[in-house]
């Protein structure tokens, strides 16, 4: 009888311990999620007074005006049709924005999870005209990661900042997926029609954007990326653009290229050319693969050129600028030369100008008409300037980096000048 109430003690013990850890806690500092309900998400865009660039994004030019994305928070609206005084001119506050591109007076951006369309013919009350919600995947902003991220819940509204709070929960608690909201640029090519423009002028159908895109404009639509998915709104009624196709578009996309009605993707394991023969439908044709890394492309004529970085997410220990022969239907995509850099981010092309974003090694340009001595032709290099991204439109070149906005005149190749520039202003000063 004893060795039976032996093993009922035991067996008792070995229950009420596991019930005690089943009642673990455990007590830990976490980024605790601060919440904008959707229902004010979508009453926020409003027109502001102009204020300082702190967190700048990506860029986008038409007629005259620099629109500059403030990360996450909206975009500064800067009139620069005085290169050597660009005037910050007002904000728009456009909550969860990261990308930008503009048709005619009617500018798109992204809010988080939803698409928004709004008029800017009046600077002075720019107006949300149209949007489509819940199109985009469910995003939240980068955060400490020193500490843990604690639990999201989406139908308390989309994430805007956090909080550092003791938390307590049990151990079994699996933490809410992290995500990290890549910061690009965008690039859209000009078309040369005329229609109403930004501050009601007449100008330009289209705007001119960065390379490192994943917005842009073709025809009547607009065509949006995130790392998988490309999406087709069509925008012949620009206030009310209207989902047309969503599609599977390959894995790590991290920027955009619109050209000779062809959309480029550049992704972290090379470059994507798509259709737009039909263009509610992109139909895949063909890809240049390379070696994982980071990866912004621009097109001209019967070249792409794309830089390719180390860093973060970006794969192995590359940096160089590629060149790519492309036969005239694309079904050819050859290596045509390689050059090293030190950490290329965004690009240009201008005819034989080519300007590259060389990280903390400045801003480059080449002369690029013989694409085999493009390293040999270099004309000018501005070592003080880490430029993210830039874009080059009539002799004029808008640079976007760490520093600020700058302006360069390239009218004289043999003597590009910097003619202003805008600075960042450290929240904390």
């Amino acid at each position: 009888m004893k060795t039976a109430y032996t093993a009922i003690f035991v067996l008792f013990g070995l229950f009420a311990l596991n019930s005690c850890e089943d009642k673990i806690y455990e007590t830990y500092t976490a980024n605790s999620p601060v919440y904008m309900s959707y229902e004010d998400l979508r009453s926020a865009v409003t027109t502001e007074s102009a204020r300082d660039i702190v967190h700048p994004g990506k860029i986008y030019f038409k007629d005259n005006y620099i629109f500059i994305n403030e990360l996450m928070d909206g975009v500064h609206v800067i009139d620069v049709s005085n290169p050597s005084s660009p005037s910050e001119v007002a904000f728009i506050s456009i909550p969860g924005n990261v990308d930008i591109a503009i048709k005619e007076n009617v500018l798109y951006a992204d809010s988080y999870v939803d698409l928004v369309a709004i008029d800017v013919s009046d600077l002075n009350n720019m107006q949300e005209v149209g949007r489509v919600e819940d199109i985009f995947p469910y995003t939240i902003p980068e955060y400490d990661t020193e500490y843990r991220l604690a639990d999201i819940d989406e139908e308390k509204g989309v994430v805007v900042g956090y909080e550092l709070k003791e938390m307590r929960e049990r151990i079994e608690q699996v933490d809410y997926p992290i995500y990290y909201y890549d910061v690009v640029m965008e690039y859209s090519n000009a078309d040369a029609g005329v229609s109403q423009g930004v501050g009601g002028s007449s100008g330009s159908t289209f705007g001119v954007g960065g390379s490192m895109a994943r917005f842009g404009l073709y025809d009547n639509y607009l065509y949006t990326v995130n790392d998988y998915t490309l999406y087709t709104f069509k925008i012949d009624d620009l206030e009310n653009p209207a989902k047309m196709d969503e599609q599977q578009a390959g894995w790590g996309i991290e920027t955009m290229f619109i050209y000779d009605a062809h959309l480029f993707l550049g992704t972290t394991s090379g470059m994507l050319v798509f259709s737009l023969e039909v263009p509610s439908r992109p139909s895949y044709l063909n890809q240049y693969t390379h070696i994982r890394s980071c990866d912004p492309v621009v097109v001209q004529d019967d070249l792409a050129y794309v830089t390719l970085r180390d860093g973060n997410d970006c794969g192995r220990t590359v940096n160089r600028l590629d060149v790519i022969q492309m036969s005239s239907d694309y079904s050819s995509l050859t290596s045509l030369a390689s050059y090293p850099m030190y950490n290329p981010h965004g690009l240009g092309i201008d005819d034989e100008l080519l300007f590259i974003c060389d990280g903390d090694d400045g801003l480059k340009v080449y002369n690029a008409a013989d694409p085999l001595t493009i390293s040999s032709n270099q004309l000018a290099h501005f070592s003080d300037i880490q430029a993210v991204d830039v874009i080059p439109v009539g002799n004029y070149l808008f640079a976007i980096g760490d520093g600020g906005f700058y302006l360069y005149d390239y009218s004289d190749v043999q003597n590009i000048q910097l003619l202003s520039q805008i600075p960042v202003v450290n929240s904390e000063d």
